[in-house]
């Protein structure tokens, strides 16, 4: 890499110092005083990292923090409304993250730690709900826990396609309770007493649920 690189790549992201807190360590010798630090990197197209990390001074700390947010940068998923694509809640130690998705023009709707990982990774129009501790980093990294366990939509497709293809010979006269078959180019599925109903159309699927009908006595 050239000198000039690292300087570009640097400027492209965005840096935040989180939190800086002094903690101390007792030894046989008596008590060893250091800082630690915490970075929060981002882009605000996607990519995003975070890093923490102890020093002697805070100065040391914060470029120790830095280096590790680089090396632990990974992509988010976000949507065309700069949002997430679907709820999800996620539990890391004591802390509680609920992320929502919103329409456009909601604004980011967040606070602590979580409102600095949305923004630095681009988000703009988002719900979400601290649950239990009020810990800034735990609850940055309940946020990042969040956003990694996004799945993407092929991932849907392709159950929906596994699903389709093992059970398109079914009869519907015959289904049973978790029992799936496709008709007419609809996946049916009963699950509990409910009739499920996925049907193609442009640009993913629809899903539709009602209660399965009761036979005649």
């Amino acid at each position: 890499m050239k000198p000039g690189n690292k300087d570009k790549v640097k400027k492209e992201f965005d840096e935040l110092l989180l939190e800086v807190r002094r903690v101390t360590r007792v030894t046989t010798g008596g008590r060893k005083l250091s800082f630690r630090a915490t970075v929060i990197v981002g882009n605000k197209k996607g990519k995003i990292g975070i890093g923490t990390d102890k020093g002697l001074d805070v100065s040391s700390a914060v470029s120790k923090a830095s280096r590790e947010a680089y090396k632990n940068m990974f992509i988010v998923p976000i949507t065309e409304n700069k949002t997430v694509p679907y709820l999800l809640t996620t539990k890391f130690k004591a802390c509680r993250v609920r992320l929502l998705p919103a329409s456009p023009g909601t604004g980011l709707k967040a606070g602590s730690s979580v409102r600095a990982i949305l923004e630095l990774a681009g988000y703009e129009n988002m719900l979400s709900k601290i649950i239990g501790s009020n810990n800034k980093l735990n609850n940055a990294l309940t946020t990042l826990r969040a956003l990694a366990s996004y799945k993407h939509a092929d991932f849907f497709n392709k159950v929906l396609a596994e699903v389709t293809a093992k059970d398109e010979d079914m009869d519907d006269e015959t289904l049973a309770e978790g029992e799936v078959k496709v008709e007419k180019g609809k996946v049916i599925s009963k699950v509990e007493g409910w009739e499920v109903k996925a049907t193609p159309v442009e640009g993913g699927k629809s899903i539709s649920t009602k209660p399965a009908a009761k036979k005649a006595a």
